[in-house]
Formats: C-alpha cells, structure tokens, sequence
C-alpha cells in the first residue's frame, strides 16, 4: 500500500464530490501532518508552527460546521501505531461529521471557508481524508 499525504484534492477526487452521495451525514477521517513552520503561501511572514497555522482554520471551520449542522465529532493526537507499518506517523486524527456530502462541498465552495483556508495550507504537510457513511456509535447523537 502506497499512502501519499496531499494538501488538495486531486480532479477524480473533486469530481467525487459532485456526485450524489449517500443519503444523510458523513464522516470525514482526517489524518493530519504538520509542518514544523507554517509557511503562507502569499510569502507572508510568520513565528507560527504548522500546527498553529492550522488551529486558526480548525477554530473557523468549527464555527462553520455548527451554523450548518455538523460538529468536529473527535480531535486527537497521534501517539504511536500499534498495528501496521507506515513510513511516517500523522500527528493528529480529527473526525469532522456534516450533514452531508453536498453540504460539505457547498461549504468548501464558501467565502467563509476560502477566508480560513490560508491557515491551513500554511500548516498542513500533508494530510489523508477519509469520507465515511452509516454512521453508528455511542458518540452519535
């Protein structure tokens, strides 16, 4: 298995999103790397950690989540594989729900969100999402 840790979605992965998609909320894994600076992509200076960078964005797009219904269902930091074999370890594991596939992509398409997204191209190295379905589990309202 060949895992690549990416900032943006490649085209086949944008046209996903225009697909219908199941009925109801989604799930999105996301598996997050940071860089050890952030870096701006308009040359901006900055003293800020990736993972800073990326707090900013994590702290908007969870106002933008509640106002259209979804929630960071979980945030944690990675601590070490116990299973498997990777090259290298994510540094975070965030589940984001939405409402649904649309919803998300609407959202993404938003002046809110292109606002925010800055501070998280400046701090990801790279991350993998994962969009999962059927949602079940004590943590589901």
């Amino acid at each position: 298995m060949e895992v690549n840790n990416r900032v943006y979605p490649n085209g086949e992965q944008i046209q996903g999103f225009l697909e219908p998609g199941p009925d109801g909320a989604i799930c999105m894994v996301n598996l997050l790397k940071f860089k050890p600076q952030a870096e701006y992509e308009d040359g901006r200076e900055s003293d800020l950690t990736g993972r800073e960078a990326y707090e900013i964005y994590e702290a908007g797009v969870t106002k933008i989540l509640e106002k259209v219904g979804g929630s960071i269902g979980f945030f944690g930091e990675v601590e070490r594989l116990t299973i498997g074999e990777v090259e290298e370890l994510w540094d975070t594991v965030a589940l984001a729900v939405w409402p649904s596939r649309k919803v998300m992509f609407e959202v993404m398409q938003s002046e809110d969100m292109q606002a925010i997204a800055v501070h998280r191209a400046a701090g990801l190295a790279g991350q993998l999402n994962i969009e999962t379905r059927d949602l079940a589990g004590s943590w589901i309202a």
